[in-house]
């Protein structure tokens, strides 16, 4: 697939991304701890900010339709994105991994996430190259998602999964962390620690949300730079966002609604588009089906309404149950309103 973006540009915006990654993951080995309010803002404002730098430049480099794909792109990975973080605020209450220590957890995860992401992203691409009826698949795939998104007890508690049940049964572990290390040695014998089965947790995590992640962005664009660096930014920030004050996190309850409407509106797309470009002969004599076609414009509207909506209405409902209790919601915490002043 050509491209429209420069060379040097893609080259570029690769190794200035893996640079970045590999600087935040050096500063928390160097120095494990908890950011502050203000440090977790900032971590993740600069993260947005360079997203919209990077959409502009693809604005002005290339054309609107890549610039536009990538907006799309990123808001869509973004919105899953927080939802895995969810999941990964199960794991690590679950595992009651130590706080100073969350930080390189959440790193980790968040690579681990970007390597499955990769891999799966280059296995689709080649798919795609060869065999567009995939995308059949991977719309039904996505609105099969999108109902499982809304169903009670979507985020089921990770911590006594089967995988770490077995795992516990090959490999032996000590009851405590020591640090962030990985073994360590207790009455002389050397043991695994908790923070090995936090890792497997969280990469099994990944795994499974990279199969939902890449089937959608593909619905948006069929660009392997596009997809990978919508990845790479949406990914980017989720650590620092994980750390916001107040339980920000969970107050956004009807998230999973707004981005199980994504999942389904792009499963709709990709449906539409692949009897649009119909090769199977089972399916009208093996010819395209006039279907319309859904722009990539009407995607980045739909995409951020459903994430504003979810926002929205979440927030409204923890301002009414804040009230309820006598509290003032602001966006960290919930204070307490004292009726007396």
């Amino acid at each position: 697939m050509t491209s429209v973006l420069p060379f040097w540009f893609e080259v570029g915006s690769m190794i200035v991304l893996l640079a970045i990654l590999v600087i935040d993951l050096a500063l928390i080995i160097r120095r494990p701890h908890v950011p502050s309010m203000r440090e977790a803002s900032l971590w993740v404002g600069f993260y947005v900010l360079l997203a919209l730098a990077f959409a502009g430049a693809i604005f002005l480099l290339g054309d609107v339709q890549h610039g536009t794909e990538f907006l799309a792109g990123w808001l869509t990975e973004y919105s899953l994105s927080i939802d895995n973080l969810f999941v990964f605020v199960l794991i690590l209450a679950s595992f009651k991994v130590p706080s100073a220590y969350q930080q390189r957890a959440l790193m980790i995860g968040i690579v681990l996430a970007l390597i499955f992401r990769g891999i799966f992203i280059l296995v689709g691409a080649a798919i795609i190259e060869r065999f567009i009826a995939i995308f059949f698949v991977f719309g039904a795939w996505l609105i099969w998602t999108a109902w499982q998104q809304v169903k009670p007890g979507g985020h089921a508690d990770q911590g006594d999964s089967w995988i770490i049940r077995q795992v516990k049964k090959v490999l032996p572990f000590s009851d405590h962390y020591d640090g962030g290390k990985l073994r360590t040695e207790v009455d002389g014998k050397r043991m695994f620690t908790p923070f090995l089965l936090v890792l497997i947790s969280l990469g099994a995590t990944d795994l499974l949300f990279a199969l939902d992640s890449i089937p959608a962005i593909f619905g948006i664009t069929q660009s392997p730079f596009i997809v990978f660096t919508a990845n790479v930014f949406a990914l980017m920030g989720l650590r620092q966002l994980y750390f916001l004050p107040g339980g920000l996190l969970e107050r956004l309850e009807y998230l999973q609604y707004g981005t199980a409407a994504i999942l389904a509106f792009i499963g709709v797309k990709l449906i539409l588009h692949a009897l649009h470009e119909n090769e199977l002969p089972f399916i009208n004599g093996g010819e395209h089906v006039a279907v319309p076609e859904i722009t990539t414009w009407t995607s980045l509207g739909f995409i951020v309404g459903a994430m504003a909506i979810a926002t929205v209405a979440s927030l409204i409902k923890a301002n009414r149950e804040a009230k309820a209790h006598g509290e003032r919601l602001h966006l960290g915490a919930a204070e307490h309103h004292d009726e007396t002043k």
